[in-house]
């Protein structure tokens, strides 16, 4: 793994994470309690910070990064962010699904409860609304949430990978 110091700023990290042997973790990093953070994973918190809660998963070869001085990337708790995913500064509220090679663009703010789909493309300044499955391209709202679909997608996937973290450790 590469964890860099920039600009006399070290990541940081809660207890109980789980940080595969060459995800890259750069400067103004927050992370909580119980995060993963998978192979060919980039987060990078050179130009601006990236805050994530707790239980959040950076799946394989996702990337977090923000823009300068601008767009600061704040992420909350039970959030999984799926393989290949870009998340650029912007705002994912708690028990939110990023789905595989989605991508979600400055200045978004994205509610809890929510589902963005593989491959949506959440265009710049995008307000998604609790509640919601966002698909497409540019993503539109394609469906409200079920409670089954938070249960037994979001804080399934959220639990699922804190169990897979413990296997590595």
């Amino acid at each position: 793994m590469i964890i860099k110091e920039l600009n006399g700023v070290k990541p940081v990290f809660g207890s109980d994470c789980f940080i595969a042997e060459n995800a890259v973790i750069i400067g103004q990093v927050t992370m909580g309690n119980q995060c993963s953070i998978w192979y060919n994973a980039v987060i990078r918190g050179d130009v601006h910070y990236i805050k994530m809660g707790n239980k959040v998963n950076v799946q394989d070869g996702a990337v977090i990064h923000a823009t300068y001085k601008k767009s600061p990337t704040n992420i909350g708790n039970n959030v999984s962010i799926g393989h290949n995913a870009m998340v650029h500064g912007c705002t994912i509220n708690d028990d939110v699904l990023v789905g595989m090679g989605a991508i979600i663009m400055d200045d978004c703010i994205v509610e809890s409860n929510t589902i963005i789909a593989a491959g949506a493309v959440v265009t710049k300044g995008t307000h998604i609304k609790s509640g919601s499955v966002y698909a497409g391209i540019p993503a539109k709202k394609v469906k409200g949430i079920s409670e089954e679909l938070v249960s037994g997608e979001i804080h399934r996937i959220a639990d699922n990978y804190v169990k897979y973290a413990n296997w590595y450790k």
